[in-house]
C-alpha cells in the first residue's frame, strides 16, 4: 500500500549514502574502503508503519561525530576516550594504526633519528590520537541533514498518493462487485 513512501524513503537514503560515500573519498578517508563499503540502508515498509535504519561500521560513527581527546579536541556528542575503551590497548592487539601506517608509508623517528617498526608506530599514533581525539569530518551528518529538510513535505507528498491509489483502488473493488 504504501509503495510511493517507500520510494521516497529509498531516494532519501540513497542520497544520503552516496553523498557519505563521495565525502569519504574527498576527505581522503577511504583507506581500506572498509567504512566506505559498509553504510547502507534497509527500508522497512509494512501496513501500518514505515521505517528507515542506516548502517555502517562503528568507527563511521567515531569518524563522522568525533572523539574528544583527554587533552584536547572536541565531539560532536561530546564523547571522549575518557568515556571509551583504552585506545592504546586496543592498538596493541589489534594494530590497526600499525597497519594504516605501513598503507600510508608512515614511520616515525626515535630521538636518535632512526625508524622505529610500525609497530611502534601505531603505538604512538594510539597515544596521539587519544590525547587529541578525532576531529569530526561530519561524513555523514551533513548529506543526512541536507536531505532531511525536505523528507518531510516528500514524504506527507507521497503518502498522499498512496492514500488516494489506496481510495481508488477500493471504489472501484466496491463498484464491480456491485458493492455501492
Amino acid at each position: 500500500m504504501l509503495d510511493n513512501v517507500q520510494k521516497e524513503l529509498n531516494a532519501f537514503a540513497k542520497y544520503v549514502v552516496s553523498q557519505s560515500r563521495a565525502n569519504l573519498t574527498r576527505g581522503k578517508k577511504n583507506d581500506t574502503k572498509g567504512l566506505w563499503n559498509s553504510i547502507s540502508y534497509d527500508v522497512n515498509v509494512s501496513k501500518n508503519s514505515f521505517g528507515l535504519e542506516f548502517l555502517m561500521e562503528e568507527y563511521g560513527i567515531y569518524q563522522d561525530r568525533g572523539v574528544k581527546g583527554t587533552r584536547k579536541g572536541k565531539s560532536l556528542d561530546n564523547f571522549s576516550y575518557k568515556q571509551s575503551s583504552n585506545l592504546v590497548g586496543f592498538e596493541y592487539k589489534t594494530q590497526t594504526f600499525a597497519k594504516w601506517a605501513k598503507r600510508r608509508g608512515i614511520q616515525f623517528r626515535n630521538k636518535k633519528g632512526r625508524y622505529v617498526s610500525h609497530k611502534q608506530t601505531g603505538f604512538m599514533l594510539a597515544q596521539i590520537i587519544k590525547k587529541n581525539g578525532i576531529k569530526p569530518s561530519m561524513f555523514f551528518t551533513k548529506p543526512f541533514n541536507k536531505a532531511f529538510k525536505n523528507l518531510d513535505k516528500d514524504i506527507v507528498k507521497a503518502f498522499r498518493l498512496d492514500v488516494e491509489q489506496f481510495i481508488k483502488t477500493t471504489t472501484k473493488d466496491n463498484f464491480k462487485n456491485g458493492n455501492n
